[in-house]
């Protein structure tokens, strides 16, 4: 397995010619002949070659890059963890590209070209919703670029990451709604591929389970969502026969939609419907009622992910897996009179 990015000099040397003409052959200089640029540009093809714009623009200094693959950047969130990666990096002498693959896997692909052509020293992402197939994170396997996962992840023989205690913190705040009297409390999540759904769905699951509570897949639902949608879904569970009394929403999309399809269905929280939801909502305290959140500590996940990925940088190739734990804040929203 080639763990080595191949340079200019390893074209040079496999083929007994100088870098010089390699570099010439590679820019279709007339000083090359036709046969050679031939072979360079196939040798090339072949070792996967990329050219260095930032040694190509910097000879003496380049800077030092890393990038951030990140998935939506309208969740505050996202935001919170870029801010924290970079500051991290930012004292080790490190810049950060990010990009926003607009949860589109194809966009997501086109990141890890990019970042590839950059020659950025490592990676850090989060997979995009759409993300089934991880051939693209394999490629950087392959070459020996550093790679770390956090929040939604995958392949996880294969590399590190940090996650949070979202199993844990699910079935905390179910157990909340439970004694806080709800009864049939709804699950309202993206979909079932991603780790991050299947871990907060588990602590939810075991939370009824330790109840007594009988699952009922009319008010569980776990599919690709957006604001509009995931409005809809719970709308529709709202006005239905036999409606959910509590509402266990994923993320801050889903708990912005919750609030949403509450107040356009005239229920009243906490009285008809309780919600908490995991969100990084900084307005949270401000709502009226006030709204109960599971939060994430994004400075601690954020610096986590840096750690990993310069520990890879410097040689540390071991894969690790970090849990963070969360803050469950309750508030009026999920406390019933």
């Amino acid at each position: 397995m080639n763990k080595h990015r191949t340079s200019l000099k390893d074209l040079a040397e496999e083929l007994g010619v100088s870098i010089a003409t390699v570099s010439r052959a590679l820019r279709n200089s007339h000083e090359v002949g036709e046969e050679m640029r031939r072979k360079v540009k196939e040798l090339a093809r072949l070792r996967n070659y990329r050219p260095n714009p930032f040694a190509q623009g910097l000879r003496k200094e380049a800077p030092k890059v890393i990038g951030v693959i990140l998935p939506n950047l309208r969740s505050s969130y996202y935001a919170a963890v870029l801010d924290s990666i970079e500051a991290y990096a930012l004292e080790r002498g490190y810049s950060v590209i990010s990009t926003n693959s607009r949860e589109d896997t194809e966009v997501e692909k086109k990141a890890v070209e990019n970042f590839l052509n950059l020659h950025v020293e490592g990676i850090i992402a989060c997979l995009a919703q759409t993300t089934k197939n991880y051939d693209h994170f394999l490629q950087l396997e392959e070459l020996g670029v550093p790679m770390v996962f956090f929040a939604r992840c995958c392949l996880e023989d294969k590399f590190s990451r940090v996650i949070a205690a979202g199993e844990s913190a699910a079935e905390e705040a179910t157990r909340h709604l439970i004694e806080s009297g709800c009864r049939r409390v709804a699950f309202i999540a993206g979909p079932n591929h991603l780790d991050m759904v299947r871990r907060r769905k588990h602590g939810y699951l075991e939370a009824l389970k330790a109840y007594k509570i009988p699952i009922d897949r009319d008010i569980i639902y776990c599919n690709r969502v957006s604001l509009q949608s995931a409005k809809q879904v719970i709308k529709d569970m709202l006005t239905g026969p036999n409606p959910p009394d509590g509402i266990l929403a994923y993320n801050d999309i889903i708990t912005y939609a919750s609030v949403a399809a509450i107040r356009e269905t005239g229920k009243r929280m906490p009285d008809d419907v309780s919600l908490i939801g995991f969100s990084f909502a900084p307005f949270a305290p401000f709502l009226t009622p006030s709204l109960s959140t599971i939060v994430d500590r994004v400075q601690e996940e954020g610096e986590a992910a840096g750690e990993l990925l310069f520990r890879q940088i410097n040689g540390d190739r071991k894969v690790y897996k970090k849990v963070i734990p969360m803050n469950i804040i309750i508030r009026e929203s999920s406390k019933k009179k």
